[in-house]
């Protein structure tokens, strides 16, 4: 995998790439990290692959720049420490968490009623036993050890019912993830993607699980080798994202962005934007596949993780860390006002600082958008000329895919964010 990245990305000029050497110089002694010397270079080169998962760590928020090696690595074991935890409540929850194995078929009604069919019970099965949730009436389970023909209460506990409802989904899309990868013809591998879904969709009780998150959690298992560690990325990403699965009777979450795409190329482009409306295309729910899982399905794998540290590193804040502990760390204040100048944000972000957008009440608009934003911009003639319906629409969007360059993409969206920043201002 990782002679796979480091060759595409040697045709982009590997000495733009942040490399192992200058990622390791950018520490002091005691570990404080410059990281306004590694922003610059990601975005314009991307991330040597033998450094990226603890890149990636401290682009999405999970490690604070300003930490030393000594602090980091305590947080790091009480993590794991916290995972294993949540792990273990789901295991008594539901046995096969954690065992090496997952489900694809539904093991229960949405009344809370065990279902036992042959397939099913083969796929919980460990050895000659059936594995069903303990006994546990404290938790709203009133399952017990079971063998077929036995009875079986049902599940109480609405949460726990929605959770273990969405368990089979979630083994479902396991098995169509990334499954070209040498590195998922390992059942154990796939186990632990399962198992990190599951346990993230116990914990964010609000959201669950939601298909789309298999493809954004299936790299953090690949560029980290401590599931827990796996873990903590990916529910970083989720932080950012989750507003994205988040579902109402009458919408989900991603049409807010949709909404966004839409106002930007009615800006930028209030020609397309009026034939998109003219044929049907008003709501831009083509676009809702690069939104929901950023791009993953048009780009290659190697390319779709480019794509996203640097997108991850234009749209750095210093305060991330701060941000997602939802408290400040006791800490001097020379200390905490160690990162504060400009050159510490990403180059997206500054923008909207300068603009004022992040002062406003309302949160500034991710990069992603204007990235769909620049492949809707450069495909505009093509649109223009031959998209007489929707199919037509999704016909000349999907001949980009694997055809994108994940670099030019992310220029053209800084362009087309700052000529929207400055038309958006005019009456």
């Amino acid at each position: 995998m990782f002679l796979c990245c480091y060759l595409t990305q040697r045709k982009r000029k590997a000495g733009k790439t942040l490399s192992a050497r200058k990622w390791h110089a950018a520490f002091s002694p005691e570990g404080y990290l410059d990281i306004g010397k590694t922003l610059s270079r990601i975005h314009r080169g991307g991330i040597h692959p033998s450094i990226r998962g603890e890149v990636w760590e401290f682009l999405l928020g999970c490690f604070d720049p300003k930490s030393t090696f000594e602090e980091r690595e305590e947080l790091r074991q009480q993590r794991r420490l916290k995972y294993a935890a949540l792990k273990e409540e789901c295991r008594h929850l539901f046995p096969l968490v954690g065992s090496g194995k997952f489900i694809t078929a539904p093991v229960i009604t949405e009344d809370g009623i065990p279902i036992l069919d042959p397939l099913v019970l083969l796929e919980t099965s460990t050895d000659n036993g059936v594995v069903l949730p303990p006994q546990d009436n404290s938790a709203g389970s009133t399952m017990g050890p079971s063998s077929a023909g036995a009875n079986v209460e049902k599940v109480t506990d609405k949460k726990i019912i929605q959770w273990m409802l969405t368990l089979h989904q979630i083994g479902l899309d396991v098995n169509r993830t990334d499954r070209t990868l040498v590195f998922y013809e390992k059942k154990e591998n796939l186990s632990k993607l399962w198992d990190i879904l599951a346990v993230y969709a116990r914990i964010d009780t609000d959201v669950g699980y939601g298909q789309g998150m298999s493809d954004l959690c299936s790299p953090m298992i690949i560029l980290l080798n401590d599931e827990a560690d796996a873990f903590w990325c990916f529910e970083r990403l989720m932080r950012r994202l989750r507003g994205n699965f988040r579902c109402t009777d009458n919408s989900v979450g991603v049409e807010a962005q949709l909404t966004n795409l839409a106002s930007i190329t009615q800006v930028i482009d209030p020609k397309l934007h009026e034939h998109l409306e003219h044929i049907g295309g008003g709501d831009y729910l083509f676009a809702f596949r690069m939104l929901m899982v950023l791009f993953r399905r048009e780009f290659s794998f190697c390319d779709s993780l480019y794509l996203w540290e640097m997108m991850w590193a234009l749209e750095y804040d210093p305060d991330l860390f701060n941000i997602y502990e939802d408290s400040e760390d006791e800490k001097s204040e020379e200390s905490k006002g160690r990162l504060k100048s400009i050159r510490h944000y990403g180059k997206f972000e500054r923008e909207n600082m300068k603009n004022g957008a992040k002062n406003g009440e309302e949160t500034p608009l991710p990069i992603s958008v204007f990235l769909v934003a620049s492949v809707l911009k450069e495909k505009s003639a093509i649109l223009l000329q031959q998209a007489r319906g929707l199919d037509d629409v999704v016909k000349i969007l999907n001949d980009v895919n694997g055809n994108l360059d994940a670099k030019k993409a992310c220029i053209a969206a800084l362009k087309l964010h700052k000529k929207y920043l400055k038309k958006a201002k005019k009456p």
